[in-house]
Order: structure tokens, then C-alpha cells, then sequence
């Protein structure tokens, strides 16, 4: 088995690619060790010293560090993936393959604005997500109130250093051209 990995704009957060389906469905992002014991292949990962976060997606792993140098986890994040693959555990304990839909979950919008949520969700899903996917994360539409859209980034995207420029330039810029009434775009 190969994995392949790549760099993300966030210097603490490499991708690991597998060259396999990772998770079925909606991406899970694990933030402690607590919170990925759902998941074997995440708890392993943060059984590595200098692991604090463990992002799945849906043929991608984005692996998020402490301070500690690359050079001296990358080979034991390596192993742990491979292993996981190999022995042939599920990615996600039996119960939570289908997890919660959190594009749903801690929505705010006043029900005046659902048409405008309904298409903001849609330039999200087509147009956001899959570039933010390529740089191993992911954004979650949260809310909308008197013209500012509230989202939240996960894996890679969280923490990193160039998620402002994405927020405001990329994403503030596109929504704002194609749905009237946006103004801004805040991390939430």
C-alpha cells in the first residue's frame, strides 16, 4: 500500500491520501482523543505523540500537530494508517457510519431568509467545498443573520494561517456576487 501525502496551507496540518475511500458520507473532524474513540483509525492517530487533530474525509486523512517536527511523526502516521488499512477494521465504530448531518445541526436563519440559505448552502456544497476538500478540510454553513453568513472550518482549514484570506476573498467575495443581501463572512 501506497500513501501518498500532500502539504495544505495550514503548516501544522499534512494530508494523507491512501488511495482509498476513506469515510462514506459527511466528513468528521476529531479535535481530542476523547472524541475520536468512535473511530479506530482517528483513535490511533492520536495515540501518536504531537497528534491534535484528526480530520477524515472521503478519500483523505489531514492529520493536524503540536509543535513537533514532521520528520519525527510522519513515519509513525504512515504506519498507524497503513496497519488500520490493512487489518481491516472499519473507519468508523459499527452505529456512527451514519453520522449526524451537521450541515443541519446549530443552524440559525430567520425562516424569511430560507430561499437565500437554500441557495448560499448550494454555492457551499458546489462551488467551496470541494477546493477547501483538495486542501484537506472542509467549511459548515452555520447561519445567516442581517447579511452576514457564519460558517465554520474544519481540518486543514481550521487554525490555518491563510483561512481569513479564503473567508474574506474567496468566499465573502463569490457569495456576495451571486446572492444579494450578503455582506460578510464570519468564522464561527
Amino acid at each position: 500500500m501506497f500513501i501518498q501525502t500532500e502539504a495544505t496551507p495550514n503548516p501544522a496540518t499534512l494530508k494523507f491520501l491512501p488511495g482509498r475511500e476513506v469515510l462514506v458520507g459527511e466528513p468528521r473532524d476529531f479535535r481530542s482523543p476523547e472524541t475520536a474513540a468512535i473511530s479506530p483509525l482517528a483513535s490511533g492517530l492520536f495515540a501518536i505523540s504531537g497528534v491534535t487533530g484528526v480530520f477524515l474525509g472521503s478519500d483523505f486523512i489531514s492529520v493536524t500537530k503540536d509543535d513537533t517536527n514532521w520528520a519525527h511523526i510522519k513515519p509513525a502516521i504512515l504506519g498507524v494508517i497503513m496497519d488500520h488499512f490493512l487489518s481491516g477494521k472499519p473507519v468508523l465504530a459499527q452505529g456512527d457510519a451514519n453520522p449526524v448531518d451537521f450541515d443541519e445541526v446549530d443552524e440559525f436563519f430567520e425562516d424569511e431568509d430560507k430561499e437565500m440559505v437554500e441557495v448560499i448552502k448550494e454555492l457551499l456544497a458546489t462551488r467551496v467545498r470541494p477546493a477547501v476538500a483538495m486542501d484537506g478540510g472542509d467549511i459548515i454553513f452555520k447561519g445567516y443573520k442581517e447579511g452576514t453568513v457564519f460558517l465554520h472550518m474544519q481540518g486543514a482549514c481550521s487554525g490555518c494561517p491563510s483561512s481569513t484570506a479564503t473567508l474574506k476573498n474567496g468566499i465573502e467575495n463569490l457569495l456576495r456576487h451571486f446572492v444579494p443581501g450578503v455582506e460578510a463572512v464570519q468564522q464561527v
